[in-house]
């Protein structure tokens, strides 16, 4: 099934070793899953806990002899077909292959070989995403069907391909994104984030990713981890960061642990489930994460309750289940060389767990990124959850990033708005002053839409101008921009707002025989295209002026339904301007004199014109205007 390249076999060594090796009759012909399926010498962690799950397991001992190895521990589960074994890796361990002897009395030994790989790169190199970058959000079942092959693989339970049915598979796959990087490396992104890729073995609604069933298999419909590695590694020869979205809080209803669980409290609401009774949902009651009166009832169900019926909560207070799941996304950092992380319902996970989820991670990746899913469009909650709070409660989360729910609703809000005193522009103006509170306004992600709402063209009335000035706003904010595929070529939802399978409709030219192609512009209209190469100038742009990425930013309280924004670094000057008026309007230069840029010329990066900075400037069309001192 996988092919073996020598330049990577070091990463694909795993799947080589992964399976029980029986060289003797002394040993038993075990079926044995071993989790991680593989560890590196050379970590900051020095220790490891490898799950071992098979039948019968709890009886047997263990041993290993290996120089520089040492088995500290081994746990019994409640179910007898666990093990858990601890070892530690000295600093001068050599790679290469632990044999496990298992002995039971009365049983045939049981010899399992596990490797242990040698670093394929240095900590440093493990770069995370930050303000400089601008990311793709995809969801890959609906962007491009490279490999019609894998549509539908016999042993899952969904066993069709229905295109013409939003919430099923459609056939997209990690090859139609390879395919694709050159695209979206030529419209000027930086890194993209693709939304789940492994194994939901779901009987319906398995194309979206978040109810996982294996989490160290890529799902086979997306393809192979042959596949994941290459996106990984043809994207960083474009200078395009892979970010992996990852799910703590809860897996598949049928993932392979549920049916036989290891302990009486791996997930939450376990009792439910043994007694056969319905599990009670969550609240959603995310502020009891920071409200000092939260009640326990209310603050028990927010934290354990299931995010839906078909997604069991994972109950990461359990010490081996939270120290699977740390060592789960080391795995995946560890082996694709990820650019960052993506956490999905990061105020449902359980708030000291995800504490040290993510402090593990950054001491093992010092330079690395995650961001966390905290939907509220409150800054208070968005901001407890970022590294550097000055909480009340004195909680420390160790997280670098928040997604800026808060200042993406606004900025639909304040383009749709009429201009009054306390709506449109102001609402924009007003939100953006509330970086006073965040720890680091440039590292909080600012975005669109996503793969869960409207998207930003259906948001903004089906208005070019209009979505013209979100995408400049997002591309000159002081923030990490995020777009959604699709965006591009004003791709939306109108027909049934709020539809999540129509929100993630196919992209245009992902399947054979579509009448339009987004990735060559065939049979796309000319607003179409506008769009389109306007967002590719101001993301291209974008990558060469630094003082978008992390200088300082200076704005104007709106006039007249016009609101500028500067940003500036050492002498170099980027303003943003947004009009929403629909006559020619001529705004008085003297109000900015602070900018300096008297007498300078500027270029609309947008529309390619020319502007002298004197007394007045005329702006003769609706929409956004990117200037910049011509040198």
């Amino acid at each position: 099934m996988f092919k073996i390249n020598k330049k990577l076999y070091t990463i694909y060594a795993p799947l080589v070793f992964a399976a029980v090796l029986i060289l003797t009759p002394l040993f038993s012909r075990a079926q044995v899953r071993m989790e991680p399926p593989n560890w590196w010498v050379g970590m900051q962690d020095t220790t490891l806990q490898i799950l071992l799950h098979g039948k019968d397991l709890g009886a047997y001992n263990v041993a290993l002899d290996y120089p520089g190895v040492i088995l500290s521990e081994t746990h019994k589960a409640n179910s007898p077909s666990y093990l858990f074994v601890d070892l530690v890796i000295a600093a001068d361990a050599a790679p290469g292959t632990l044999r496990f002897e298992l002995t039971a009395p009365g049983k045939r030994k049981i010899r399992l070989d596990y490797p242990l790989l040698q670093r394929v790169r240095e900590p440093e190199q493990f770069k995370g995403f930050d303000a400089s970058d601008v990311i793709y959000l995809i969801t890959p079942d609906r962007f491009a069907n490279a490999d019609s092959g894998n549509d539908v693989v016999e042993g899952l339970q969904e066993t069709r391909v229905d295109r013409s049915n939003d919430y099923a598979r459609h056939g997209g796959d990690i090859q139609g994104i390879i395919n694709h990087l050159d695209y979206i490396q030529e419209l000027g992104f930086t890194a993209i984030w693709p939304s789940p890729l492994l194994t939901n073995d779901m009987p319906e609604q398995s194309y979206h990713g978040y109810a996982i069933t294996d989490f160290y298999e890529v799902d086979p419909r997306f393809g192979t981890l042959e596949n994941y590695l290459q996106l990984a590694e043809q994207g960083r020869e474009r200078g395009i960061k892979l970010i992996m979205d990852q799910v703590l809080n809860h897996c598949g209803r049928n993932h392979w642990w549920m049916a036989d669980l290891p302990f009486t409290d791996w997930i939450n609401m376990q009792d439910y489930l043994a007694a056969g009774l319905d599990v009670p949902n969550t609240n959603h009651r995310r502020t009891v994460n920071q409200d000092p009166y939260a009640s326990v009832v209310d603050s028990k169900l927010m934290d354990e309750g299931w995010f839906v019926p078909s997604m069991p909560d994972l109950n990461v207070t359990n010490p081996f289940l939270g120290r699977y799941m740390i060592q789960n996304s080391i795995w995946w950092i560890e082996t694709l060389g990820l650019g960052g992380i993506r956490q999905d319902t990061y105020p449902y996970i359980n708030k000291y767990f995800s504490a040290a989820w993510a402090g593990a991670i950054l001491k093992e990746y010092p330079s690395f990124s995650i961001v966390g899913e905290e939907w509220s469009y409150n800054p208070l909650l968005v901001g407890y959850w970022q590294d550097g709070a000055n909480n009340g409660d004195g909680y420390k989360s160790n997280l670098p990033a928040s997604m800026d729910f808060p200042l993406q609703r606004t900025l639909s809000g304040a383009l749709t708005e009429s201009e009054r005193w306390d709506t449109g522009l102001v609402r924009l103006y007003e939100a953006l002053a509330n970086d006073f509170y965040y720890p680091n306004p440039l590292q909080l992600l600012l975005f669109g839409d996503n793969h869960d709402m409207d998207r930003l063209f259906t948001q903004v009335g089906e208005s070019p101008e209009l979505l013209e000035m979100a995408l400049a706003y997002i591309a000159v904010a002081p923030r990490i921009p995020q777009l959604y595929y699709g965006t591009e070529i004003e791709m939306q939802n109108s027909a049934k707002p709020g539809d999540h399978g129509l929100i993630r409709t196919d992209f245009p030219g992902g399947w054979a025989g579509s009448t339009q192609n987004g990735f060559t512009g065939e049979g796309l209209t000319a607003q179409q295209l506008k769009t389109q190469q306007t967002l590719k100038t101001l993301l291209n742009f974008r990558k060469e002026h630094t003082e978008i990425h992390n200088g300082s930013t200076l704005h104007f309280a709106p006039e007249r339904g016009t609101y500028l924004l500067a940003r500036k670094r050492d002498n170099q000057t980027v303003l943003l301007i947004i009009n929403k008026n629909n006559e020619p309007i001529t705004l008085d230069l003297e109000r900015f004199s602070e900018l300096n840029l008297e007498g300078k010329i500027l270029t609309d990066v947008i529309s390619g014109v020319q502007f002298t900075w004197n007394k007045n400037l005329t702006l003769s069309r609706k929409g956004a205007y990117v200037l910049t001192p011509t040198p």
